[in-house]
């Protein structure tokens, strides 16, 4: 699938592959002694990003943040649940081809693919141009995967990798066309 923009993630996981747990709690993420102060090059990265693009599950973490974290950012929910026009910071799509029309239509040239399922629709339909993964030094056992199941093997290109305090290390890939 062809697309005129470029999707980007950045995420964290715990050492074994879980974005959240399963009831979809990050507080294992966000409370990682020195690390969870820092910015691990977060800033930077999202100012280059015309729209963020997560599914329902993702947008409804982020709605127990204190704050919308994506105040001012164009934000499209990847969704059959959640209906359309029930937060007038998102825009709601059905279907990835929606999507792609609605993000194209508006101009966009980069985004930023947040979300297990998102990143995985993504990848599945060769739309991501790189990866940041922040791995957090913490065993969950069980809870939502980063990835899963792919049509074929994804090869990726070892950018750089950065270690951060409390052992949290972030590495980056780009995807090989």
């Amino acid at each position: 699938m062809t697309a005129p923009f470029t999707a980007s993630v950045f995420i964290g996981t715990s050492l074994d592959g879980f974005i959240a747990r399963p009831d979809g709690d990050l507080a294992w993420l966000t409370s990682r002694g020195e690390a969870a102060g820092e910015d691990l090059g977060y800033q930077e990265f999202i100012a280059g990003i015309d729209a963020v693009v997560m599914g329902r599950g993702t947008y409804e973490a982020g709605l127990r943040f204190d704050s919308w974290p994506y105040e001012g950012m164009r934000v499209a929910v990847l969704s059959t649940r959640l209906e359309p026009g029930a937060d007038p910071r998102v825009t709601v799509y059905r279907d990835l081809d929606r999507l792609i029309e609605g993000l194209a239509e508006s101009g966009v040239k980069r985004v930023y693919a947040d979300g297990g399922q998102v990143i995985r629709s993504f990848l599945r339909a060769g739309l991501i141009h790189d990866l940041t993964i922040t791995t957090v030094p913490v065993l969950l056992g069980t809870g939502l995967p980063l990835f899963g199941p792919l049509d074929g093997d994804v090869s990726l290109t070892h950018r750089f990798t950065q270690v951060f305090g409390a052992g949290v290390v972030q590495s980056t890939y780009t995807v090989d066309s």
